[in-house]
Parts: structure tokens; sequence; C-alpha cells
């Protein structure tokens, strides 16, 4: 099948475009004004009303804690607080509350242009040590592309460490499974739906050893590394009393700088450290609506670039920013980092680049983030039909300035997995009474 996306009201890297073909899984042609595909196509559909976009790429999630988002306990709380209200309650976490919590988060973004997610699940209750094969087995029912980033913590607050000892694994069962999982399902070809990630949970939760041994058994088998770094303050001192090092440090000791690396928030970082990380070409996942709700800090985007450092965007747990939304995030990253940089330094279209080719770097991979022939066909379509629009003058400024939030079209890898605002397939109103009744019952399991 050949489509031609004719005719868009404008295209992110492509001004005055006529459009792009689609064929099969890839975009074949870029074609400029008043261009013609270069062979005959089997369809024609026309974007007079879109603004295209490449597919969003969120780059940090946890799609669990869709099943606690505003909960009476945790807001208005830092960090370390937050987290230790909550570590409790998700401790009782079963293989029904991830099927569900992952399949609303998927499709909250889906439906904000979102075509590539990755999530960084590091809880595993007694009962759920498959949680990840029932992330990819969503992600498949859905059309969704899906790097599964495999979490743990092997330090429980007995330990030293801030989670309670329910919801950590012993190190031996953490890289056994991580094997399993690299074996059963990683896919490190272009054009991977299901790709594997490891990723410890962070340094107040893991031991050196694990990070170490995690670090050498990805780079055995070629997969990506992953974790939250230099979050908060909380993390900065916890370091420096346990280990005599700042974060950096202790990842670095432990063998994580390189360029398969990409680190959640990266807020609390020296100029020494921000060039140090550019050496490596570690990346990193920006997450300004977290960073804000929980009062982190402002990440230091513009110099990590400078330095060398991949700039991505996440929309962080569904807990710690309460929406699961990347253009949301792509807005909420323009305001924050203009009140660090200006108003003439931070413009949309850096923002729009963090969401798309920034993050597909994060995930180490150049095949999704840009519209150019060859890249794998992963669009979002948007429409500048409702009020909030009205009277804007440049249509992918508006997007951000305006703040749009729900995609018209969503193609994934070629095919349409969002028309008319709505998921193909799925009814959402019964996803979300059942996630709903599923977060109510794990509430009530408290």
């Amino acid at each position: 099948m050949r489509l031609w996306i004719k005719s868009p009201l404008a295209c992110l890297g492509h001004p005055g475009s006529a459009g792009i073909v689609v064929d099969g899984a890839r975009i074949a042609e870029v074609l400029a004004t008043g261009g013609k595909p270069g062979a005959p196509v089997d369809e024609i559909f026309d974007a007079r009303r879109h603004v295209l976009l490449p597919g969003l790429v969120n780059t940090h999630h946890h799609f669990y804690q869709t099943l606690t988002r505003a909960h009476p306990a945790a807001i208005n709380k830092p960090l370390f607080p937050w987290l230790e209200t909550l570590y409790p309650r998700w401790a009782r976490l079963t293989p029904a509350d991830v099927g569900i919590s992952t399949r609303l988060a998927l499709v909250e973004l889906m439906l904000s242009g979102c075509t590539t997610a990755s999530d960084h699940h590091y809880l595993f209750p007694a009962n759920c040590d498959e949680a990840i094969d029932i992330q990819i087995a969503e992600a498949r029912a859905l059309g969704m592309r899906f790097c599964a980033t495999r979490g743990s913590m092997d330090i429980s607050y007995e330990e030293g460490g801030l989670p309670p000892r329910s919801v950590v694994q012993d190190r031996d069962t953490i890289l056994a499974d991580c094997e399993r999982l690299i074996a059963k399902v990683h896919d490190a070809g272009e054009g991977a739906m299901i790709q594997i990630a490891l990723a410890p949970c962070s340094p107040f939760s893991v031991s050196r050893e694990l990070f170490t041994q995690t670090a050498a058994l990805a780079r055995r088998h070629g997969c990506r590394l992953h974790t939250h770094l230099a979050e908060t303050h909380d993390e900065e001192t916890f370091c420096q009393e346990k280990f005599g090092c700042r974060p950096v440090d202790y990842l670095a000791e432990s063998g994580w700088l390189g360029p398969d690396a990409w680190f959640a928030h990266g807020i609390h970082f020296s100029a020494v450290e921000i060039a140090r990380l550019g050496a490596c070409g570690t990346a990193i996942s920006h997450c300004p609506t977290s960073n804000m709700v929980l009062a982190s800090g402002c990440c230091r985007t513009l110099d990590l670039e400078t330095s060398g450092v991949g700039v991505g965007l996440g929309v962080d747990g569904s807990a710690s920013n309460d929406s699961s939304n990347m253009m949301e995030a792509v807005r909420h990253a323009l305001m924050i980092n203009r009140l660090t940089y200006g108003a003439g330094r931070i413009t949309h279209f850096d923002v729009l680049r963090w969401a798309t080719e920034g993050s597909a770097r994060c995930l180490g991979r150049d095949d999704i983030g840009r519209i150019a022939p060859g890249k794998m066909a992963d669009l979002a379509l948007f429409t500048l039909d409702e009020m909030r629009f009205s009277g804007a003058g440049d249509p992918l400024a508006a997007l951000v300035l305006c703040g749009a939030h729900r995609a018209d079209r969503v193609m994934i890898n070629g095919h349409w997995r969002v028309i008319d605002a709505s998921p193909v397939g799925l009814d959402p109103d019964r996803l979300i009474a059942a996630h709903s009744a599923a977060a109510r019952k794990f509430l009530e399991r408290l």
C-alpha cells in the first residue's frame, strides 16, 4: 500500500511540503511544494487541515502509577516523602493491575501523538514476576512501538535504601530475568517494535554490585541502559552520605557513563559533570512536568546539548505528572526552559526536536523521530479546529503555544492507530471504566 498524505497545513522540518508518501512501514518520499509522487499511489489522504509531525517519542514513564494519580496521601510532597508514601501502596500491585494500567497509559500517550513509548517498570511484588511480559503483550495488542526497560531494586529501607523490603528483589533473580527477557523479545534491528533496556531504579535503591553487573550484562547483549539520575538534592545528599561521592561519580564508578545510557531528569549536575557526560555521549530524558509537580528543579537542557549530551522528553510517571500526554510535556518544556534561558533562546522548534529526534537518540534509534525518506512511518497529525487555536498564525508554533493535547490521526509503522481522535479497535469509555474500577479496587486493598 502506497499512501500519499497530501498537502498538510504544516510539516515539521519541511516548510511548504506537498506531503509525504508512505510505502508499507516506511516513508518513501517527502514532496516539495507542487511536487507529485514519483510512482502511483493506492490512496490519498487529504491533510489540508492537519499539522504533520514525526511521531512523538516518550523516553521515561511509570505506567503502573496511573492507578495512583492525585493520591490524597501523596499530593503536595517532594520526591522522597512522595515515594515513601506510595511505595507501600504500590507493593500491592497485581498482574491485572499491571495490564490495565499499561493499556491505559499507552492509549493516553498514543492519543497525544506518541508513537514510541519507553516505560521504566522497577516494582516486582511476589506475584508480579512477569510484569514486563504483560506490558509487552499490551503494547503488541495496540501496535505501539515499545522499549520496555526492565527496572530493578535490591536495597530496601532495612538495608539503608529507600523502598520497603516487599518491593525489592535479590540480585540473582533480577539478572536472570533480564537475560530471559533479552533472549525472548529484544529486537536490535531497524524498525524494531519491541526492545529491552536494563534499568536499575536509582542510586538510593540499587547496590553498586547490581549497577555494575547490569551494565556488563547489557553490553554483552547490545542493550541500552537507563536509570534516574540527579533528580533532587535529597539524592545528592544520600549518595554523599552513603557512598562518599556524588550521583554521577557513583554511576561512573559502576561503569555506566557511555553512549549506550540515558538518564531520567538530570537536573542537579555541576558544569564539570555536564562536560563529562557530554564527552561520554550520554543522553538525558527531560521530564518537565514531573520536575515542576515535585518541585525537583530545572534541567539545564541547553547547557547539556552544548556539551554534547542528547536531550529527549519524558512524561514520567502518572502519579508525579498525573497525565500521560506528550504534547503537554512539549509545552511544559517550552515554559520551564524559558524561565532558565529566556524567551529568545528556547523555541517551539527546540522542544519539538527534543520530543522527536532527541528522544530517538535517547533510545539509540535513528530510524524514527524525523520525517525523511527511509524512516519508519510513525506520524502524528493534529488539527487546529478547536477554539484554543482560533486566530493562530503559525501552525507549528500554535501546537505548542496554544496547548494542543490530542492528535486527530496517529500512524505507527505504516498503520493508522488513531482516526478522528479515537484509538482504532478500542472503546475508550470501556477502557476508562475498567481502569477506574481497577484503581478503586487497588485503593481498597490498602
